[in-house]
């Protein structure tokens, strides 16, 4: 009985040590948790128009092996958590920070009056978006084209767009498809959540057709669009920012009062958010990579919002791999737009290529484009493909051809999987070089034939040495038909304070050599030096977007001033230098895609990548030299030195 009564007070003694804890320490945990409001971020980032599976190669339509991302697993992963969210009471929201548009042929349906991207993302059910600058690769008026295919200005009430520092001309279509500065939404739990949208400056950098549509600056657009939701009562705000992680977390030093910023345009994939003050900062990779998961909690008495990530074990990205299903229903409906893509492309060649998943080529090897900053095997390719196929289309040897890295999306990636072990498909092949359009409003930029002096041709090889430093990796370019040796150190003599503004020196280059021979250049054939002052005339190719860039490098630094000419040395318009054929613009996707086909076939039959290009080859060789500076302090010194020995003798002799 005495161990029975023990037992009963032990068990008491238990009890009363709960509800102790209870009575004590829970409220306040109770009291913190009746004031949060839950809700969930879902969001992505530079979709490139990334349909399907990457490299599409590797793409297996059952989903269990190959290729990551896709629109099919991003509809999976959304409607899972979708459903385990509602089953508890927690609102959802899916957002997009920009550049849907272009980056795979699919972008190209936007030429065609169609919207892919959108129409998915509309039965997504996003509940945002902004732009980014690659959505103004078809210019602002190709850009209103595309919201309104995709059923804009009404279906800006299912899917807002927010750009707060776009300046649109009032009589401009874009200004009718149902843009907005701010939003706020309220949430099913009464949660105001108020988003902008910004463009960084650096994004800005890459929208050369966005005329007549301009950008004001970014910390001052997001200050005014604070002000407005707070105005608003916005309980949260969330900036939708494509502007990259270095520009958000100066934005969020800057603007006070943003809650989240959920962020694009340097494709970073942010394992863990970025924390500035109260401002949380995240961004999810690029092509659907990874799904980006933010769990948060609004304190309704101290305004803040915190992240639940940690607490509940959900990572903040999500891989789109082979572990996530496609969701049946998607997959058909990419699998509609890949075939109006097929007959598009069967179209655009003539009846050529008429499968955008042909496989077009086998290499033992990938064709890589990086590093940054440097020579590429691939950037080789891609500048020996429009050299030698302006040649042919041309009728006229070219000496030269430059392409910038920006405008060349990546390398080729051979296939893996069992059977595809080394193949290229078509897609894979054009996804890397079918950006822009030119003035036939088609997609790809065109091929340009220009003439330049050697003085000219040594003034871009300076540009290539300077712009890259100022501008990134994205105005480096490659080249074909020559090689040089340059310091990148002896760039630039000063900067001009206040206007920020570099002296190129035009010094940088070391040394210049033309290739004289035919064919892919090779180091043991014949070369001459390319000198400064040269003032023969040069054959160059390059594309349309920068023959059309680079003259505008000496418009604001003279010293490197170029004038675009025709064979006899006649000044010319970029528009009066692009190469036709049968009527046609021919596009630099045609050349690189024409020049992979012609490679000699291989041992599987089908054209095979020449070993040539599994590595670099001496075009672009960075050394260190002296400083520029260094020449003329010595000469000084030298001067002085002699000064103060003359001096001294003078004084001898007197004395």
């Amino acid at each position: 009985m005495q161990r029975v009564m023990q037992r009963f007070l032990a068990a008491a003694l238990g009890l009363l040590l709960v509800v102790n804890s209870i009575l004590t320490a829970s409220p306040v945990r109770a009291e913190t948790a009746a004031r949060e409001l839950f809700f969930t971020i879902l969001h992505t980032n530079d979709e490139h128009s990334a349909l399907l599976p990457l490299p599409l190669i590797d793409y297996d339509p059952s989903g269990a092996t190959g290729a990551a991302g896709s629109f099919a697993r991003l509809a999976s992963a959304v409607n899972r958590i979708r459903a385990a969210k509602q089953a508890v009471g927690e609102p959802v929201l899916l957002l997009s920070a920009g550049d849907y548009l272009t980056g795979s042929p699919f972008a190209w349906l936007a030429l065609n009056q169609q919207a892919p991207e959108l129409q998915l993302m509309l039965s997504l059910g996003y509940d945002l978006i902004t732009l980014g600058n690659h959505e103004f690769d078809f210019g602002s008026d190709g850009l209103a084209r595309y919201f309104q295919a995709a059923g804009y200005p009404e279906a800006a009430s299912k899917m807002p767009i927010v750009a707060s520092n776009a300046n649109i001309p009032n009589d401009h279509p874009l200004a009718h498809v149902g843009i907005q500065s701010t939003w706020v939404k309220t949430l099913d739990n009464g949660l105001r959540i108020g988003f902008f949208g910004i463009l960084g400056k650096d994004a800005t950098n890459f929208t050369p057709y966005a005329t007549p549509v301009t950008f004001t600056d970014p910390l001052a657009a997001a200050e005014q669009a604070v002000a407005e939701l707070k105005a608003a009562e916005a309980d949260v705000i969330v900036a939708i920012s494509h502007s990259g992680e270095i520009e958000d977390t100066l934005l969020a030093q800057a603007v006070p009062g943003i809650d989240v910023i959920i962020g694009g345009h340097t494709h970073k994939t942010l394992d863990q958010p970025l924390r500035v003050g109260d401002t949380i900062i995240a961004q999810a990779g690029s092509q659907l990579s990874h799904l980006g998961l933010l769990e948060l909690a609004y304190d309704q008495e101290t305004g803040k919002v915190s992240l639940r990530n940690e607490s509940s074990g959900q990572p903040y990205l999500l891989p789109l791999d082979t572990s996530v299903p496609f969701d049946t229903g998607y997959k058909s409906q990419v699998d509609d737009w890949a075939q109006e893509l097929d007959t598009f492309l069967n179209r655009l060649s003539a009846g050529r290529f008429q499968n955008m998943s042909q496989v077009i080529l086998h290499t033992d090897f990938p064709v890589d484009n990086k590093p940054k900053f440097t020579e590429t095997p691939f950037g080789n390719f891609v500048t020996d493909a429009m050299r030698l196929m302006g040649e042919k289309v041309t009728g006229e040897k070219v000496d030269f051809a430059f392409q910038a890295n920006g405008v060349i999306r990546g390398g080729l990636e051979p296939g893996t999987l069992t059977g595809r072990e080394g193949q290229v498909t078509l897609f894979d092949l054009v996804n890397q070089v079918g950006m822009g359009l030119g003035p036939d409003e088609q997609p790809g930029y065109p091929l340009v034939s220009i003439y330049f002096t050697g003085e000219e041709v040594r003034r871009i090889l300076e540009i290539t040495a300077l712009l890259p430093q100022l501008q990134g990796n994205a105005f480096f370019l490659q080249t074909s038909g020559l090689r040089m040796e340059y310091d990148p150190t002896r760039a630039i003599l000063a900067t001009i304070p206040i206007k920020n503004l570099p002296i190129p020196t035009g010094r940088a280059v070391v040394k210049a050599e033309r290739y004289t021979g035919s064919g892919v250049q090779q180091a043991d054939s014949s070369w001459a030096p390319l000198k400064r002052g040269d003032q023969q005339l040069y054959h160059v190719v390059s594309d349309y977007y920068l023959a059309a860039f680079l003259p505008m490098v000496g418009e604001v630094l003279p010293s490197l001033g170029l004038v675009m000419k025709d064979k006899q040395g006649n000044p010319v318009e970029v528009d009066d230098c692009i190469v036709y054929r049968d009527g046609q613009e021919y596009k630099v996707w045609q050349a690189v895609l024409e020049y992979a086909v012609s490679q000699e076939p291989g041992s599987t039959g089908l054209p095979e990548m020449p070993t040539y290009y599994s590595a670099t080859s001496d075009r672009i060789v960075v050394v260190r030299t002296l400083p520029i500076w260094l020449v003329p302090a010595l000469f000084v010194i030298a001067v002085l030195a002699l000064l103060v020995f003359w001096l001294r003798r003078r004084r001898a002799r007197t004395a």
